[in-house]
């Protein structure tokens, strides 16, 4: 089997793929797989990192802003879009795929076009309950449309045919057992928060955290594992502000980043986050209660649908950034984490929601397509 994966710009994209590309790699050991990206993005460092043959393509993102300076750079994109879309189709006839599979971002555009249009098998993967500009365009010429959430599917137009396989999940994360992860942990009985923001960290979840983990540090009713980030090398300074003592807090885990995040989600009973889709996925697989605050700087708001979609099955609390204060996020904290039955509530539905087994799902569609008849 020879492979293209196409997908990049953010982590969200790359991982998903990357996951899909080690499955393939586990049931086919001499399969041939190639990842294009873009030339300059994340994956272009990611992707060797785990293993696999990177090419890249000088492609862009349009700017959705209106101005002049966004003018210029939408005149650059189209022109670098035509372009990129004849190196896709050069990397294409050298490596002669038999299917290729986009996850998204700006860059699987050019290349998923480009093999339609090769008469390649295609398939698209969309990780959100709202797609993605490019995977909504991708949509009319794909072989299949993958969706890891099926809210997604009333927001395509035209006669796609779906699969809903949901998102490539770690094994790590499915492995890891809750009182094994609380021992290694060093936790004892009390409720365990589990909060982070993202690699960079958010100032304001960071900020609205400050007061109920300062006054954990005083009452010590919840062990609390917080990562604020690469960019709140600021916060432990702040909870000393608001009389933590950190050094005398030993149910305090107050960390730049939770490089371990599998035994922290296990060991968790409430987590506090964004609303990307792999964390929900993880989240949902775990059967972990939430609250969730999209983030309102991305694509179509798509993390506000990712957290309705938790919220309409009664699996999760949303908190829109707007609405965001110190004491609604401690309060929503204190309801939440002191309610056995709510939790176990949340719990059961957010397990409902889970697809352990995505991997395996979009394998079996790539063998389905590469077994039907040409």
């Amino acid at each position: 089997m020879r492979v293209i994966f196409a997908g990049g710009g953010t982590a969200g994209h790359i991982n998903p793929a990357l996951a899909i590309a080690g499955y393939v790699r586990e049931r086919q050991p001499d399969a041939e797989i190639l990842y294009i990206g873009a030339k300059g993005g994340m994956e272009e460092r990611l992707v060797p990192q785990a293993g696999f043959e990177f090419r890249g393509i000088t492609v862009q993102g349009f700017s959705r802003q209106i101005s002049f300076a966004a003018l210029k750079k939408n005149i650059v994109t189209v022109k670098r879009a035509i372009s990129a879309g004849k190196e896709s189709k050069k990397i294409i006839s050298e490596f002669k795929p038999d299917i290729c599979i986009g996850t998204g971002g700006y860059v699987s555009g050019p290349v998923l076009r480009a093999a339609a249009q090769m008469g390649i098998p295609t398939l698209i993967h969309e990780q959100n309950a709202y797609p993605g500009v490019t995977n909504k365009m991708l949509s009319k010429h794909a072989t299949r449309v993958m969706l890891a959430m099926p809210d997604a599917r009333k927001h395509f137009k035209g006669k796609c045919r779906f699969v809903d396989t949901g998102n490539p999940v770690r094994g790590e994360i499915l492995a890891q057992e809750k009182q094994q992860a609380r021992k290694q942990l060093g936790l004892d009985e009390r409720p365990v928060i589990l909060s982070f923001g993202g690699s960079l960290g958010a100032k304001v979840i960071n900020e609205s955290l400050a007061d109920i983990i300062a006054r954990s540090a005083k009452d010590g009713k919840y062990q609390h594992i917080h990562a604020y980030g690469q960019y709140g090398k600021w916060f432990p300074d702040l909870l000393k502000e608001k009389g933590a003592d950190l050094d005398n807090a030993p149910n305090l885990d107050i960390r730049e980043y939770i490089n371990d995040m599998p035994v922290c989600l296990a060991a968790a009973d409430v987590v506090i986050a964004r609303a990307g889709a792999i964390t929900l996925s993880e989240i949902e697989v775990k059967g972990k209660p939430s609250i969730l605050i999209p983030s309102p700087n991305v694509a179509e708001n798509h993390q506000y649908h990712n957290a309705m979609s938790l919220v309409r099955q009664n699996a999760a609390v949303m908190i829109e950034e707007k609405d965001l204060t110190p004491e609604k996020l401690t309060e929503e904290i204190d309801k939440l984490a002191s309610d056995p039955a709510r939790l176990e509530e949340y719990s059961s539905n957010a397990l409902k929601m889970a697809i352990a087994d995505a991997s395996k799902r979009i394998y079996s569609v790539m063998i389905e397509v590469l077994s039907a008849p040409k």
